[in-house]
């Protein structure tokens, strides 16, 4: 695709990810496939959990920004080395996310039962862990000190996230600085990590390295706080599993927290919605009324697109090309997504 059909498919308002994605989509299979053979084993129950958690699927945004951080700081794409990197990256988001249903509960994701749905927590946990062990095994093969030493932090600062927001399950005197902590550590770091890997896989400068992983965090923070948003804004149809459950497991976000500093009165709604766990007394309708009263989720907009134009800053000082304009994409992607 040549450079100026490429900018053309970017300026559409309707950004799709495989418009997007369309310069990495040979390697996106290619990651596909080194799922499926990083995620086998001789161990019948690991080997079908891994094609069920492959086929479940996702858009590969974590994958895929290995890739890209790579190629635009001029990596070499016939090298193996980038595919097996953003395959151990999907590993450790895939990880996340069946010990994250464990926590939460959470009976669909992508519109499939989820594993702890299927064959109880203790399949889900100990096929977490053993995610979590295969990244790393595989990401052993690299011998870069720089990029275990990624992978290490990140799935600690993971961890951390995970904990802090235990603690911070059902309190409505939340304030947003505690709350942009949380999501930080649980989805801002592994953003930043995809990218800065990628980075170095393609031989970045230090400059480069670290405008990639500054733009995955930001990146990462604006997808998350979008995230959240959609727990008001759209259908259980539209997400895969179902809407408005964030706070009936106790998350109060950033529309509630906004919500709550604008009008006290309100914090009497959302502590009864916590104390039930339904919304039988006050309803979804009722919170989501008063959360559009006093303009939340516009203010909750805008604070996820403060952090999407920083990403797009950080990508400044990267040479132009296609590669580049992708990464420039996403962030509106994020933003505008409903799903």
């Amino acid at each position: 695709m040549q450079a100026t059909e490429h900018s053309a498919l970017l300026d559409d308002v309707q950004l799709t990810t495989k418009r997007i994605l369309s310069p990495i989509a040979a390697e996106l299979a290619q990651v596909e496939a080194e799922f499926e053979r990083q995620a086998g084993s001789n161990v019948q129950v690991i080997d079908y959990l891994g094609d069920y958690l492959r086929e479940s699927g996702g858009k590969r945004v974590r994958p895929a920004l290995t890739i890209l951080a790579a190629y635009s700081v001029g990596g070499d794409g016939s090298s193996y080395n980038i595919i097996r990197m953003a395959t151990v990256m999907e590993f450790l988001h895939t990880a996340t996310l069946v010990h994250d249903d464990i926590i939460d509960g959470a009976d669909t994701r992508r519109n499939r039962p989820t594993v702890n749905a299927l064959y109880g927590n203790e399949t889900a946990v100990l096929m977490g862990d053993w995610l979590y062990m295969s990244a790393f095994e595989t990401s052993l093969a690299e011998r870069s000190l720089p990029i275990l030493d990624i992978l290490t932090r990140v799935t600690r600062k993971m961890t951390e996230g995970e904990l802090l927001q235990l603690t911070t399950l059902g309190r409505t005197d939340l304030t947003e600085q505690q709350y942009l902590d949380v999501i930080q550590r649980k989805t801002a770091y592994l953003f930043s990590a995809c990218c800065e890997v990628g980075a170095i896989l393609g031989g970045a400068s230090d400059e480069e390295q670290k405008a990639l992983a500054d733009y995955g965090m930001n990146l990462g923070m604006a997808f998350q706080l979008t995230d959240d948003l959609l727990d008001f804004t759209s259908t259980d149809a539209t997400l895969g599993k179902n809407a408005g459950v964030d706070l009936l497991g106790g998350k109060v976000t950033l529309p509630l927290i906004d919500m709550i500093s604008n009008d006290r009165t309100s914090a009497a709604l959302v502590q009864t919605i916590l104390a039930d766990r339904s919304y039988e007394t006050v309803s979804r309708s009722q919170l989501i009324e008063s959360v559009e009263k006093t303009d939340s989720i516009r203010n909750a907009r805008a604070r996820a697109n403060e952090f999407a134009v920083a990403a797009r800053s950080n990508l400044d000082i990267l040479p132009d090309g296609n590669y580049l304009r992708s990464l420039r994409a996403i962030p509106t992607y994020v933003l505008d997504r409903d799903h």
